[in-house]
């Protein structure tokens, strides 16, 4: 049984150019060799969606085709001097069409025209994947040749752990691959725990060209800083005189030593901010480090229990607002 172009496109012979390309890519999508690798009736079908398509996107064609001047193949049903569709090499034909899925073309191919660029239409289906993410290759053109480019070779997973500092300053991180190169790797900024980064080439060699390495980046964890989203998070060791009287003391932070004052009278809880020393955001901006001041009391200390002992506090009862006398 000859085919039906609008049947293979599940659409009425009066459908508008509307119509045609949202079913194509409806289609296209759900037959694409990039989500059913290996599956040569998904790959059928989505050669067949895409020869209709390119018939039935030119309304010069899709005329001819519903006068009956041409067949579902886009070859001519009567003699007119093209020498009817003698079998041929398919691929790309440099005149502007493709060849592949029939119709008569320079050198004996077959040959169909897209209404326009047909890499704009890819990249409008697959998210601008035509450049490399197709398993056709550089151009999304080479999947109408009848042949698929030479498979890229495999891609090699990593798992990177980066320094807790690297990671809040976006250090670029030196990263050994198994092909034998060392290269630098630039964190993304923003970034969390488990992000992926795909470094294009630097996987397993293969006949259509290496694949790309994906490094999942990890933080490892600070001994006294910890992140808390783009900030960052420590206790401060005070003295106790230095917080009755206030004091100038040195805080570590990502970037290196800082000063930042404690007022006078600080209690142990108050936290103090420091700007601009946390983590880097994705717009460049970076969060806060939070101080929280631990006042720290010397053990057996005489003259400490003895100011203590005549220290005369004993009204006041620093609990009240717990409810507790």
């Amino acid at each position: 049984m000859a085919k039906d172009l609008y049947s293979t496109l599940g659409v009425a012979r009066g459908a508008s150019a509307a119509d045609i390309k949202k079913a194509y890519r409806k289609l296209a999508k759900a037959n694409h060799p990039d989500t059913h690798a290996g599956d040569a009736a998904a790959l059928a079908r989505f050669k067949d969606v895409s020869a209709a398509y390119t018939i039935l996107s030119d309304p010069d064609e899709r005329g001819k085709y519903d006068r009956g001047e041409i067949d579902a193949d886009g070859q001519p049903k009567a003699p007119s001097g093209f020498g009817g569709g003698g079998g041929g090499g398919g691929g790309f034909n440099p005149s502007g069409g493709f060849a592949g899925f029939g119709g008569a073309a320079p050198g004996g191919g077959t040959r169909f025209e897209f209404g326009g660029d047909p890499s704009d239409l890819f990249s409008e289906l697959f998210g601008g994947r035509a450049g490399g993410g197709s398993p056709f290759g550089q151009d999304p053109r080479q999947s109408f040749g009848g042949r698929a480019a030479p498979p890229k070779g495999s891609d090699v997973a990593y798992r990177l752990n980066v320094p807790f500092e690297d990671a809040a300053l976006l250090k670029p991180q030196r990263i050994s691959l198994q092909n034998g190169r060392t290269l630098d790797l630039k964190l993304p900024a923003g970034f969390e725990p488990g992000r992926q980064v795909r470094m294009a080439g630097q996987g397993e060699a293969g006949p259509g060209g290496a694949g790309d390495a994906l490094v999942t980046l990890e933080i490892t964890p600070h001994r006294f800083m910890r992140r808390d989203g783009d900030d960052i998070r420590l206790d401060l060791p005070v003295r106790l005189s230095e917080a009755v009287l206030g004091a100038k003391v040195k805080v570590p932070t990502p970037d290196g030593v800082v000063m930042l004052g404690v007022p006078a009278g600080a209690t142990s809880g108050r936290t103090l901010r420091l700007r601009g020393r946390g983590f880097t955001r994705a717009d460049g901006t970076r969060g806060d480090l939070l101080a929280t001041l631990q006042v720290d009391l010397p053990p057996d200390d005489a003259e400490l229990r003895a100011f203590a002992e005549r220290w005369g506090d004993a009204s006041r009862n620093p609990r009240s607002a717990l409810g507790v006398d």
